[in-house]
């Protein structure tokens, strides 16, 4: 019997659309989701939106609605964006719903029959004006610390100290203006503290979260764990707390019981399961997996689990953590213009082109993702359009109007070797998606398109067809069959192009699940081939750059007097801005001794205090590789380069940069700064000359 999981994503806030900088999570759940689908996993996979809290009060009371009206809004909204971009989700709840008021209350129950719950006074910022207690985002005021104006009543974004909204200096309500003032209030605690051993075991688990992310998390056991305090005053949007006067459910205690709730809403919709606690049960024998982001790993690693065992429930089995993204560089902001909501990225271009952009650069650690339009436009147009989709394209065309869509009996030449190599690869890319390495599955799966493209260069059937047309026929019959294995690799990555593949060959979609006993041929050799037609267009940069939309900008005054002039640069600088002399004309001798040969990138990683420089490993076919110094690193983040073919300025005289040892330089094109493009040779071994 195949072992039942349960992925979620964490459930987004229902206080505005979602963006693309949200969609990475979807897309990498999505990803895993459909691949265990494929490999015949018994899988579920649910979501819900995040809908209680005082932003969402107070929002829906300046629209004029009530907040029940303004969250199911968003829960349509949210819906059909996740539809679009085909995020294929089991169940889809709601934490305002009557399965979430009653497992919260439930847990909330049970906690307060461990005796893990208690009553403390506390001190909290109170609006005279508006008549409610402030939470900390309610609260700007001076950084206590760092003296820094206008910083949240919770941290400080400038040096990132935490705090207390009573510690800001020259605090005011974020609603009105006005300064708070300090008011007592009784407020309920879950009693954190007591389970640090618990939670530090099962941080030590590797299974259960990334070590790198385990040990950031050590920081709250050396502070001492802090109880939590899981009530809220009212005003306030949420569920009341049973035996309280005007006290509610704080947002963080029932949003992960949102999870709860999505999966006894599958159970009521699908009838599979009696309700949420066939896979929620303390004794399930489900694989629970969380999908999330680095900034709420403290709720889901720490308070969450806490919760969890003392009500009785299931502990999640897995956190995949994930890190952030930012677009061109910069991070997410409506003020800078790349906060692009999901709608205004699907009415401009596919879907298609951002997950297999994404699945191109995610791994499993919480590394942060770097959307430039340039790289995205030239990578995707690169590898999914030329090298994928024209695989495909090209033969099929050529069976259609050459061999009225007949595919040749399988044969024993040249192109069944091009097969079988192809299928021998399909245990390394499984691998990588168990792993969660997308960017490995595309590399593969890059790396066979290529073969395939690089097969039909050599074989030629459009020149062969004139001499040996059935030896021409077989050729494309199995390139045909590599681009049938390629479309199943890539299903879970790009699932409509990958149906539109099927379609034109007219086959059944094909599963990771039939690929453990595939042989070749993998074709049906006597169906005719669908109707071929381009897959995916190509994308033009002003259709990726519309996308994003730049704020307006503030024209600068001049000053009236002139600015006091510049300390000196350092002499480095000074020579940087001296103008070169023109290069002239060159004798072919002179060029003739660089030696160019093409590299591949092992390992990358920044430079600490150079914003400018990438430290790389690169193979040139020597036997060890080189380290290189390369200034790249405002185009190109780390991830971006690691597995890609270079150029490398092969004998060039070895050079200390920045205290290492430059033993080469990267070819690459454009003005420099974030507009470079590294120079691709294209599919072969390192240390190939370059000519």
């Amino acid at each position: 019997m195949a072992k039942r999981t349960l992925v979620t994503s964490a459930l987004p806030y229902a206080n505005g659309p979602i963006h693309i900088g949200h969609m990475v999570e979807y897309t990498q759940t999505d990803i895993y989701v459909r691949f265990l689908r494929s490999s015949g996993e018994d899988v579920i996979y649910l979501c819900a939106d995040d809908t209680h809290g005082t932003p969402i009060e107070l929002n829906a009371a300046k629209q004029g609605v009530k907040p029940e009206e303004f969250v199911a809004r968003f829960h349509e909204e949210h819906q059909a964006d996740f539809r679009d971009f085909d995020i294929s989700f089991d169940a889809y709840g709601s934490t305002n719903s009557p399965e979430n008021r009653h497992y919260a209350e439930l847990i909330y129950g049970r906690l307060k029959q461990a005796g893990d719950i208690e009553r403390r006074d506390i001190e909290q910022t109170y609006c005279e004006k508006d008549k409610r207690f402030l939470p900390d985002r309610f609260v700007l005021g001076t950084c206590p610390n760092c003296k820094s104006p206008g910083q949240y009543g919770d941290s400080c974004e400038v040096c990132g100290k935490t705090y207390d909204p009573t510690e800001l200096l020259e605090p005011r309500c974020s609603l009105c203006g006005t300064p708070p003032v300090r008011k007592a209030s009784t407020h309920l605690f879950f009693k954190l503290s007591n389970h640090a051993d618990f939670l530090k075991g099962l941080l030590g688990k590797p299974e259960f979260i990334n070590t790198g992310v385990a040990a950031q998390l050590q920081q709250w056991f050396e502070k001492g764990l802090s109880d939590w305090d899981i009530s809220r005053d009212g005003p306030y949007f949420g569920f009341p707390i049973p035996g309280e006067t005007d006290k509610y459910f704080y947002v963080w205690l029932d949003a992960p019981i949102g999870y709860i709730a999505a999966t006894e809403l599958w159970a009521k919709k699908t009838g599979k399961a009696r309700d949420a606690l066939a896979y929620w049960s303390a004794d399930s024998d489900a694989h629970i997996i969380h999908v999330i982001g680095k900034d709420i790993v403290y709720f889901h690693a720490l308070f969450w689990p806490a919760v969890l065992k003392v009500a009785g429930f299931k502990i999640p089995d897995r956190l995949i953590v994930h890190g952030h993204l930012t677009v061109n560089g910069e991070k997410m902001s409506k003020r800078r213009g790349t906060l692009v909501p999901a709608r205004a990225y699907l009415e401009k271009l596919d879907p298609t082109y951002l997950r297999y952009f994404y699945a191109a650069n995610l791994g499993p650690s919480p590394e942060d993702i770097d959307l430039s339009l340039k790289d995205f436009r030239l990578r995707v147009n690169g590898e999914l359009v030329n090298n994928i989709g024209n695989l495909a394209n090209r033969s099929l065309s050529m069976l259609a109007s050459t061999f009225e869509r007949r595919l040749a009996p399988g044969g024993e030449g040249a192109g069944r070797k091009l097969v079988e190599e192809a299928l021998a690869r399909v245990p390394e890319v499984r691998a990588a998606y168990e792993r969660l390495e997308f960017r490995n599955v595309i590399k593969a799966v890059t790396d066979i398109a290529s073969a395939a493209n690089a097969f039909m260069q050599t074989q030629a059937p459009w020149a062969r067809v004139k001499t040996d047309p059935e030896a021409a026929r077989a050729d494309l019959s199995d390139v045909a069959e590599v681009a049938y294995l390629v479309s199943a690799l890539l299903q879970p990555v790009v699932p409509r192009l990958s149906e539109k593949l099927f379609a034109q060959l007219n086959a059944p979609p094909l599963t990771f699940q039939a690929l453990g006993a595939a042989r070749y041929p993998l074709l049906d050799r006597s169906r005719p081939i669908g109707t071929p037609a381009p897959l995916i267009a190509r994308m033009e940069e002003a259709q990726v750059n519309s996308i994003v939309v730049s704020p307006p900008q503030v024209e600068e005054k001049k000053p009236e007097k002139a600015a006091p002039a510049a300390a000196a640069p350092k002499p480095a600088e000074k020579a940087a801005s001296v103008p070169a002399p023109e290069a002239g004309e060159v004798e072919y001798a002179d060029f003739a001794r660089v030696v160019l040969k093409v590299g591949k990138v092992l390992s990358a990683e920044r430079v600490p205090k150079a914003d400018k420089l990438l430290r790389l490993s690169v193979d040139v076919g020597e036997g060890s590789p080189r380290t290189i110094a390369a200034g790249i690193a405002e185009a190109y983040a780390p991830e971006q380069v690691v597995g890609r073919n270079v150029v490398v300025v092969a004998n060039l005289k070895p050079r200390a940069i920045r205290g290492i040892e430059s033993r080469g330089m990267l070819l690459a094109a454009g003005p420099g700064g974030k507009e470079l493009s590294l120079v691709d040779p294209g599919p072969l071994p390192p240390g190939s000359e370059v000519k």
